[in-house]
C-alpha cells in the first residue's frame, strides 16, 4: 500500500503515538522537522502553530487535521471547508476535571491569599494580614462565563464548596443551569453581582477581548478574575490597571495572549496577580488519554471511518455525536 504519514506536533510525545500506532502501516513523524514527501501525509495533529490554507495546499492527500486540545482557534476552519475532503476534529473532554480543578484552585488561592502569603513568608515576613482581607467562601457569588463541559464542572465544584454560583452562556438553556443549582444570568448581571468571575469560553471573533476595562468596571470593587481559557479573551493591561487601583482584589491567569512570554511581550506582573504557564489542563492521566484519543482518531480516519468531535467534515460525510 502507498506510504501514509501522520505528522505530530511537538506538544505530544512522538514515541507514545508511534507505540499506539505500531499495529498499523502508519508512520508518525514530527511536524516541525518532516522532510519527506508531502503527498504521503494523510493526517496532521497540530497545536503549537497556525494551520490554514497554505499548509493545506502543500498536502494534497490530507484527510485529517486534529487539534489535540479543547481549543481549536489555531486551525482555519473556513480554509478547511473550502479545501474539502478532510475532517477537522478536536478533543474537548480529555481534561475537564483538570481544568475545573485548576480554575477553582486558583479562585481559592486568590480569595484566601495563599500565594500572596507564601510570597510574604519567603521574603522573610510573618504577618497573617499581609495579603489583606481573606474572603469567606460561603456565600461568595461565583460567576461562570461559558457553561460547557468545563464551565459546568467548575460550577459543580464551586457549589460544593459553598459558593453561590451564577452562569451565563447564550447557547445553554436556563433550565440546564438550574438543574446544576446555578443561577442563569446575563453577562452584565453576572459581572455586576459576582465577586469571582471565571472564564470558560472558546476564542472566537465574538469572544476576543470580551473582558476589558468597561467589563471590569462593572464588577464589584474588590472582586477577582480567573482566566484558564484563552489569553485573548481578556485585556491584560486593563486587568493590571484594575489590580493597581484596587478595583480588582486579585486575578489569576493560566493563559496569555503571547505564549511563551518574550522580552517584547513579557509575562504580566503584579503583587495580587497569579500567573501559571498554561498548565491547567495537565495531569499524567489527561496526557495518557490525549495520546490515546489522537491515535484513535488517526486510526479511524485511515481506515475510512469518522472521528469523534468533528468540527469540519468532508462534503457528504455525516459526523457522529460528540459523545
Amino acid at each position: 500500500m502507498p506510504a501514509a504519514t501522520v505528522l505530530i506536533d511537538a506538544c505530544l510525545e512522538l514515541a507514545a503515538i508511534r507505540a499506539l500506532l505500531a499495529d498499523t502501516a502508519l508512520t508518525a513523524e514530527r511536524l516541525g522537522s518532516f522532510a519527506g514527501d508531502p503527498e504521503d501525509v494523510i493526517a496532521v495533529v497540530v497545536w503549537e502553530q497556525r494551520f490554514g490554507a497554505a499548509e493545506l495546499a502543500r498536502m494534497p492527500n490530507l484527510r485529517l487535521v486534529m487539534a489535540p486540545s479543547v481549543g481549536f482557534d489555531h486551525i482555519d476552519l473556513d480554509a478547511a471547508r473550502r479545501h474539502g475532503g478532510i475532517y477537522v476534529c478536536h478533543v474537548p473532554d480529555y481534561c475537564v476535571d483538570e481544568m475545573a480543578d485548576s480554575a477553582v484552585a486558583l479562585a481559592l488561592a486568590l480569595l484566601r491569599g495563599i500565594v500572596a502569603l507564601d510570597r510574604h513568608v519567603r521574603s522573610g515576613g510573618w504577618d497573617s494580614a499581609a495579603a489583606g482581607p481573606l474572603r469567606r467562601i460561603s456565600g461568595t457569588r461565583f460567576g461562570v462565563i461559558g457553561f460547557g463541559r468545563i464551565g459546568a464542572a467548575v460550577a459543580r465544584r464551586a457549589h460544593s464548596l459553598g459558593f453561590t454560583v451564577a452562569a451565563t452562556d447564550p447557547l445553554v438553556p436556563p433550565g440546564r443551569m438550574l438543574s446544576h443549582a446555578v443561577d442563569p444570568a446575563s453577562l452584565d448581571e453576572l459581572l455586576r453581582t459576582c465577586h469571582v468571575v471565571s472564564l470558560h469560553v472558546p476564542l472566537t471573533p465574538e469572544t476576543e477581548g470580551m473582558i476589558g476595562a468597561a467589563e471590569i468596571a462593572r464588577m464589584p470593587r474588590g472582586s477577582y478574575l480567573v482566566n484558564t481559557a484563552r489569553g485573548e479573551l481578556v485585556d491584560t493591561p486593563a486587568v493590571l490597571a484594575a489590580l493597581a487601583s484596587g478595583h480588582l482584589a486579585g486575578a489569576a491567569l493560566d493563559v496569555l495572549a503571547a505564549e511563551p512570554p518574550t522580552a517584547e511581550a513579557p509575562a504580566p506582573r503584579a503583587d495580587t496577580l497569579i500567573v501559571t504557564p498554561h498548565a491547567a489542563y495537565h495531569s499524567p492521566e489527561a496526557d495518557e488519554e490525549l495520546h490515546r484519543r489522537v491515535a484513535d482518531a488517526v486510526r479511524t480516519v485511515a481506515a475510512g471511518g469518522v472521528p469523534r468531535n468533528v468540527l469540519v467534515e468532508p462534503a457528504g460525510a455525516e459526523a457522529p455525536s460528540a459523545a
